[in-house]
């Protein structure tokens, strides 16, 4: 019983430490807060697909093409400097994701993920520029 108490509260603490953590990011730290979750997922949904794990692979791929849903409606084209380029990578990446998905390719989901590696890197660096 002490054991399972102590496992919940715990998570409690856990989820209000991150919400706090969401809740006092600058719109730069949500950016990379968003970007390294997309990463997370595909690493996860290409870790499923090694193990045939497919309801899982699915489960991980799906949440990660929300995230660039997300970040493509986010997307203010016009008042960004190649902001149609970040539009088609973006769009490129989703279709992949649906592509890497529907296939279970992991070649597919390869490729995914290292562009997607590739924009947490630079917004990561864009983040820490703005800061300092």
């Amino acid at each position: 019983m002490y054991a399972t108490t102590t496992t919940v509260r715990a998570a409690q603490a856990q989820s209000a430490y991150q919400g706090n953590a969401i809740a006092t990011a600058s719109p730069a730290r949500l950016l990379v807060m968003l970007v390294e979750r997309l990463v997370l997922d595909i690493e996860r949904g290409l870790a499923a697909q090694q193990a045939a794990s497919w309801p899982d692979a699915h489960r991980h791929l799906l949440h990660a093409q929300d995230i660039v849903a997300e970040l493509e409606a986010s997307l203010d084209v016009d008042k960004m400097p190649a902001g149609k380029q970040l539009a088609s990578l973006y769009a490129w990446l989703r279709e992949q994701l649906v592509r890497a998905n529907v296939g279970r390719d992991t070649a597919v989901t390869t490729a995914a993920l290292t562009l997607a590696r590739q924009l947490c890197d630079t917004w990561r660096e864009a983040a820490m520029a703005s800061v300092g």
